[in-house]
Formats: C-alpha cells, structure tokens, sequence
C-alpha cells in the first residue's frame, strides 16, 4: 500500500488481542498444587514485565510506566504505557514494513496513547486433574506500526497448546485533502504475519470481518503427546488405560477451549 501523507498524527488505533492456553494434567492433588506453583513462578509479575519489556523493544516503543501486581492464591497482572521512540539510524524503513516478525534491530515507531498488558488466570478443577493457564495479552498502538510486529514473540514466549488471536483497527486518520483512511496497511489474514515454524506447529482457523477491519484467528496444536501434558509423572508409569483415559480428558479440554463448546 502506498505510503500515506497525512494531516497531523496518524490516530488508527491498532490493537492485538490474546487468549493464550496451557493445559497440563496433575494426577494427584500434590501434583496440582505443584504446578499451579511452578505457573506462578514462571509466569510471575517479574517475568511477565520482562516479556512485554521485550515486546516494547520489538515494536520499538519507549516504556513511561508500569504497573504490576502478583495475586494471592495464584495469578499476575502486567500493565504497560508506552510512548513513541525515534527511528534509529541506518534503519531500512521499507524492510521493516515487510517483515512480519520480531526484528527489534530493525523497527521504525511512531506511538503514542499506547499500552501492553497482560493477565493470568491459572486454574484446575479439583476432579478430573485439568488444569488450565490462560494469558489475555493485548499490545495496543497508535501510529504507524503495528503491533503485529511482536505476533510470533508472544506466541513463542508462553507455552502456547491453543492461542486466540484478534487484530483490530479502529478509528480513522486524515490524507492531507481531507479524505478519511480507516486503515494504512494491506492484510487479509492475522495468518500472513505467523513465521513459518508457527504455522507448521497449529492448525488453523480464521473468522474475519474485512468490512470492519477485524480479523480473528484461532490456533490449536496438530501434534499430541500425552507426556507434554503430564505432570509429575509420565507415559511410562501409566497403564494403557490410564493413558487413553487421560488424553480423552485432556483432548476433550482442548476441544472444548478451541471450539468454545462444551461436548
């Protein structure tokens, strides 16, 4: 698309929405407890502060603040507000419109009122031995960049079984005659920014609304293996109908988070 020339700043509002799911089974309640601590202490404010840290370089963003808060039984908050940053010097503008991924060395920005934030939601169900971590991330920006940039980072940084992706542009911005531009850059798909290992690694399915320039993509994982999903033990130690009973429960969660359905 070709470069706009706009009447002041550009006010397109860019925003990228995500619903990230880990899911494990713990086979006796020590177990779940266990995980539920070793959730909390991967995924803590700390660590979480220094993924959106890393997202906010990607982007190319300067930091104003941040707020953080870890929660008690279990649980972190990130909130991030970020601000414009100068291009750097020897940047190759047109490279870094074209490359969907993460490539911090090489990113021009133009933000302003704009924000990363994430929350987590670990939990398990005191029956069945599931339990689920969910990460709601949203990285929101206002200028030329779009927080795309940052898309395969963030799917990488979780231990990502099911990601639910939304990209939205809102707003408008003026041409220097006046004309209204509802957006400034070509997509058709969040699936055009993945990097190739991503899109090896999830099956996928898009519900899109061009008209409205909103775009959803759901992800799940293609290959199952019960020992990535056990905790605290392994396939090994299982009987074979311990097995298939265990990877019906976890499949079902998986299913049922995938398709928003309970079966």
């Amino acid at each position: 698309m070709e470069k706009l020339r706009l009447h002041g700043f550009n006010n397109l509002t860019k925003t990228l929405s995500f619903n990230i799911y880990d899911i494990c089974y713990a086979q006796t309640e020590r177990h779940m407890r266990e995980y539920l601590g070793y959730i909390n202490e991967a995924y803590n404010a700390t660590r979480l502060t220094q993924i959106l840290t890393d997202v906010s370089d990607i982007i190319g963003a300067d930091i104003l603040n941040v707020a953080r808060q870890d929660y008690e039984p279990q649980g972190a908050s990130v909130t991030m507000l970020i601000c414009e940053e100068p291009m750097s010097e020897g940047v190759d503008e047109e490279a870094v419109q074209e490359s969907p991924g993460p490539l911090p060395s090489s990113v021009a920005a133009h933000l302003d009122k704009s924000h990363i934030t994430v929350h987590t939601y670990p939990e398990s169900h005191p029956h069945d031995g599931i339990s689920t971590f969910r990460a709601d991330i949203d990285v929101s920006t206002c200028g030329h960049i779009s927080p795309l940039k940052a898309l395969n980072y963030l799917i990488h940084s979780f231990e990502s079984d099911i990601v639910m992706c939304d990209y939205r542009v809102r707003g408008f911005t003026r041409d220097v005659d006046g004309g209204k531009h509802f957006i400034d850059h070509d997509i058709t798909s969040i699936q055009n920014f993945l990097s190739e290992d991503t899109r090896e690694r999830y099956r996928m399915v898009d519900v899109n609304v061009y008209e409205e320039n909103m775009f959803h993509t759901k992800m799940i994982l293609r290959d199952f293996d019960l020992n990535d999903y056990l905790f605290g033990t392994g396939v090994k130690e299982l009987s074979a109908e311990e097995a298939e009973r265990i990877t019906q429960r976890v499949d079902r969660e998986m299913q049922e988070i995938f398709y928003a359905r309970s079966r």
